[in-house]
């Protein structure tokens, strides 16, 4: 791909939502280079990680946070 190719795909990636789309379009499709297929398999395979860790963030502030809000006292 050329550089103005990259460039155009990087610009589509900043649109919300239309980012997610394309990502799919562009690493299922058999029309697509090879070097932008696999591009975008490993970035939906990062994505997907990085939401499973969000996610089990997200659990453990909130039950650390749950467990500190149901021991505290009242002293009054």
């Amino acid at each position: 791909m050329t550089m103005g190719e990259w460039m155009i795909t990087l610009l589509i990636m900043l649109i919300p939502c239309a980012n997610i789309i394309m990502a799919f379009v562009w690493a299922f499709s058999s029309t697509e280079k090879k070097s932008k297929s696999n591009f975008f398999k490993a970035y939906l395979i990062f994505m997907a990680i990085v939401i499973v860790l969000s996610i089990l963030a997200v659990i453990v502030v909130g039950v650390f946070t749950a467990s500190v809000v149901s021991s505290s006292y009242y002293y009054g």
